[in-house]
């Protein structure tokens, strides 16, 4: 916990040390890990001399907030109206499939992450899914091994066991 505590020295300083800078707190912790540990919710918990289940409590309830790190592909699935109308649905299904993992989760060799998103602004191209900085318009089920394939998934990934609790 010190080695964390030293990492975030730029991030928990004296000026900070107050309960109202708890969500900037976290969402720089998340900025600088990728993810917030629990290690990391403990370190602002004790910074901040609160109780931990007051950082969780805050950090749940943000839907900005990730608790697992976000794979080297992270796929975003848009689930907005025209896409949704289109079969997004059935595509996020498909990517669940072979990835082997549900929304909020990441593969355990770390290659995918997978997050159903609102809308990607690419409403005439339904059904999108964004992998990484690419967009992939007029999705299918049956696209979803092809395109993972070519981002070098050669097989199933496995799962990691907790994706929502730290």
């Amino acid at each position: 916990m010190e080695d964390l505590e030293h990492t975030l020295t730029h991030i928990l300083t004296p000026e900070r040390k107050n309960r109202r800078y708890v969500i900037t707190l976290l969402q720089e912790s998340q900025q600088q890990f990728g993810y917030l540990s629990r290690e990391a919710m403990m370190a602002i918990a004790n910074f901040l001399e609160i109780p931990a289940s007051t950082v969780w409590g805050i950090a749940t309830f943000y839907n900005q907030f990730r608790f697992v790190p976000q794979g080297k592909h992270p796929v975003k699935v848009c689930m907005g109206t025209a896409c949704h109308l289109a079969g997004g649905h059935l595509v996020l299904e498909a990517m669940e499939r072979e990835l082997d993992i549900k929304v909020g989760g990441v593969t355990s060799d770390l290659k995918f992450s997978l997050e159903r998103v609102a809308c990607v602004g690419c409403c005439s191209l339904a059904p999108v899914i964004e992998i990484g900085n690419d967009t992939y318009p007029r999705m299918t089920p049956h696209k979803v091994e092809e395109t993972l394939v070519s981002l070098g998934l050669d097989q199933k990934s496995q799962s990691t066991t907790d994706q929502t609790h730290p």
